[in-house]
């Protein structure tokens, strides 16, 4: 059951900020880089969520980063990972990636298909500056254990997941259509459910691919799936 007082905030797919570099296609759900709304600077601590197209052989290279949680989600494709701690990875759907950058790090990011990558980019900002660096990644039960939410980030490395340098629990799952699903948000109460693929209602507002949806002051999470979806749950202090 959620509260009276809840609020919402939805950010439809089609209003994200969209920028076309050639050899990649971004869409912004919050401002980043050269797109700029004043009025979608990132909700509670999740300040960046794009959705990235990479184009073959093509990618970002070198550069750093410093205090934020940075997770990269792949849909298709692969990312191969590179940084200055010497960890030298691909990432692929099934997998999901977290890089602190603490008090500082430079990594590479690029596309070693000759087909396009697709991925999700998310920031979540660290409890605290200046935390050390560091880099891991999961191989998620997402794809095989389809109509249920499995926890893949989360401050205390709970079952296994990712543990990240911040008050938030990170959330995956694929669900056939048809299915229901009601989630506690265990003590958080503030939640962002992003749309990977699919369409589904949450506490009865539609969305689809690409849609998200800010929830506050709530403590339960009501999803209906109206076909096959895969979707990211942020649980936010």
């Amino acid at each position: 059951m959620t509260r009276a007082a809840q609020q919402q905030k939805i950010r439809r797919s089609e209003d994200r900020g969209h920028i076309d570099h050639g050899w990649l296609d971004a869409r912004h759900t919050f401002s980043f880089g050269r797109y700029m709304d004043p009025d979608w600077m990132g909700f509670r601590g999740l300040r960046v969520i794009n959705e990235d197209v990479i184009a073959p052989r093509m990618g970002f290279g070198e550069h750093p980063h410093r205090d934020m949680e940075i997770i990269t989600y792949p849909i298709s494709g692969a990312v191969r990972h590179g940084d200055s701690l010497g960890h030298v990875e691909d990432i692929t759907p099934g997998m999901i990636q977290h890089m602190s950058a603490g008090s500082g790090i430079r990594h590479s990011e690029s596309n070693p298909l000759s087909e396009e990558t697709h991925l999700l980019q998310i920031w979540i900002e660290p409890r605290e500056k200046g935390l050390e660096a560091g880099h891991q990644s999961l191989t998620m039960a997402v794809l095989d254990r389809r109509n249920e939410l499995h926890l893949v980030a989360s401050p205390d490395g709970e079952g296994e997941s990712l543990k990240i340098q911040a008050d938030a629990r990170v959330l995956a799952g694929v669900f056939d259509a048809g299915e229901r699903l009601g989630h506690g948000l265990r003590g958080f109460e503030h939640a962002w459910v992003q749309v990977v693929r699919g369409a589904l209602r949450v506490n009865g507002t539609g969305l689809s691919a690409g849609d998200g949806l800010g929830l506050s002051a709530v403590d339960a999470l009501e999803l209906e799936f109206d076909e096959r979806s895969e979707i990211l749950v942020f649980e936010l202090a």
